[in-house]
């Protein structure tokens, strides 16, 4: 099945490859169209498989990066849970020691707006295909155009944590008459379009695809809900985070795994549990072999990991332990969380139960209800057998303490999953950078110490918490303008 999903998928990086003259031009290059293609319900469920199939691999014959590859290092590598492995780039401790420049290819978007332009295809031909198939019926036609957009609007999600104002994008480059020059859209822009796709999203998404792999492993309407969730506590939206948490926890279809040595094999390598929303499998090569687990590899977990994210039991540290410890890294520290095989099929874990429950208690903590939020704090670590090391003894009325808490566990049951440093930026730039203290005491756990000074002071300025564009966009796009703090 998973060889069939593959080819499936790449038949359609064929059919929308890129001819690489501008960041946005798509057009066929092995002599099918879009005449030919858009067809059938057939072809639009190809092209779907297409657009998760983007996540694992570029396609064939586009040197770069995998997506899943570029998710993981733009939220960890600025962050305080990894260190420089032994062959980590130079162009990597550049970010990590905030010396970014616009030259750096980490900072290359290229892979994300090629998701981007997939969706907007389906999104353009499949009312076309839905023309010319009499069996594909309005329900089938929403549920794809549901799971196009909610794949969208996740890359825009990604794009604007990362780069701040990105162009937005709305239509597909499918040919030269398509291409223009669009400049920036503002980040509060793109959020809004991203709120409106998703509503319209959850009106045609699924609740079940009628098998469990498929509904952890191809968006439902809580997935939908659990994106909206995100990005409404990133945009301090905590009224309507707490609605669509709700709308996840009420449907009782997703509950904690049992506390057991299981845990992890059951979760990530198993896959289809009951925590996960939405997961990606990875049956085409395991793009964190080199990166995280071979003697090659470019990161490993940081001190700050075993000092004081998994601190042993003060009681019996041989035999009390966090479950999410010991799966994840080994006494040199390398990370173990995706396998050591490839290709692997442990699951990138893009939404989980936990995920929604931790959303709500930091959306309780900031509206007042600190007492909610510290019972799914405690509700989960028992679930974790989370150590009384790493207890916090928290006021409830004292807002930022427990959302310290939250912030906290949120690092032990997220560890290396490519989220940390938008859990960081978001608790820092909360009601105007209220809390900036938090990324400028995270420089000592990450930033050479010769270079700290400079990076605290690179720091205060909010322009610095978003890459640059690389150069090579700006030379594509006349009307995009560089990130305000790489224009010094």
């Amino acid at each position: 099945m998973k060889r069939i999903i593959y080819s499936i998928g790449v038949f359609t990086l064929l059919v929308l490859g890129t001819s690489c003259k501008k960041w946005l031009d798509l057009e066929p290059r092995d002599g099918i169209t879009n005449k030919e293609f858009w067809n059938t319900k057939e072809d639009v469920s190809a092209a779907l498989a297409g657009c998760y199939a983007s996540f694992l691999a570029p396609p064939p014959g586009v040197g770069d990066r995998s997506l899943l590859e570029y998710m993981f290092i733009y939220g960890e590598i600025r962050a305080d849970m990894v260190s420089a492995g032994p062959f980590m780039t130079s162009e990597e401790i550049d970010i990590r020691n905030v010396n970014i420049v616009a030259s750096n290819t980490f900072t290359r978007w290229a892979s994300f707006y090629r998701t981007i332009n997939y969706c907007n295809t389906i999104l353009d031909f499949a009312p076309g295909a839905k023309t010319n198939d009499p069996t594909f019926t309005d329900a089938t036609l929403n549920a794809y155009t549901a799971e196009a957009l909610t794949l969208r609007s996740m890359m825009y999600f990604y794009l604007i944590r990362t780069f701040g104002d990105v162009p937005l994008k709305l239509t597909s480059t499918a040919k030269d008459t398509d291409l223009k020059e669009i400049g920036k859209t503002k980040q509060a822009d793109v959020l809004k379009q991203i709120i409106a796709d998703l509503k319209k999203a959850e009106q045609g998404a699924v609740i079940t695809y009628g098998s469990t792999k498929l509904d952890k492993g191809r968006v439902t309407k809580y997935t939908v809900n659990a994106l909206l969730a995100d990005v409404y506590l990133w945009m301090e939206n905590y009224t309507d985070c707490l609605t669509e948490c709700q709308k996840v926890i009420d449907s009782q279809r997703f509950v904690y795994v049992n506390a057991n040595s299981a845990w992890y094999n059951n979760v990530f390598f198993r896959g289809t549990s009951t925590e996960t929303i939405f997961e990606l499998d990875q049956p085409i090569g395991n793009p964190f072999l080199t990166l995280l687990a071979l003697g090659t590899r470019r990161y490993v977990a940081s001190p700050f990991v075993s000092s004081e994210i998994f601190v042993p039991d003060n009681v019996d540290p041989d035999r009390i332990f966090d479950i999410r410890d010991d799966a994840f890294y080994n006494s040199s520290f390398t990370i173990l969380k995706y396998g050591t095989e490839n290709p692997s099929y442990v699951k990138w874990q893009a939404y989980r139960i936990s995920d929604i429950m931790l959303m709500k208690a930091e959306a309780l903590a900031l509206t007042g209800n600190g007492i909610g939020a510290l019972a799914i704090i405690d509700e989960l670590r028992l679930k974790r057998l989370a150590v009384i090391a790493t207890q916090m003894i928290v006021d409830p009325n004292d807002q930022e303490a427990v959302c310290d808490y939250v912030l906290a566990e949120r690092a032990r049951e997220f560890a290396f999953e490519g989220k940390r440093w938008f859990d960081v930026l978001r608790h820092a730039k909360r009601n105007n950078y209220s809390r900036l203290n938090i990324l400028l005491d995270m420089v000592a756990k990450t930033v050479t110490p010769t270079l700290q000074q400079s990076a605290i002071t690179k720091f205060r300025d909010p322009n610095s918490h978003y890459l640059p564009i690389f150069e090579t966009e700006l030379f594509s796009d006349s009307k995009l303008k560089q990130n305000p703090f790489y224009n010094k």
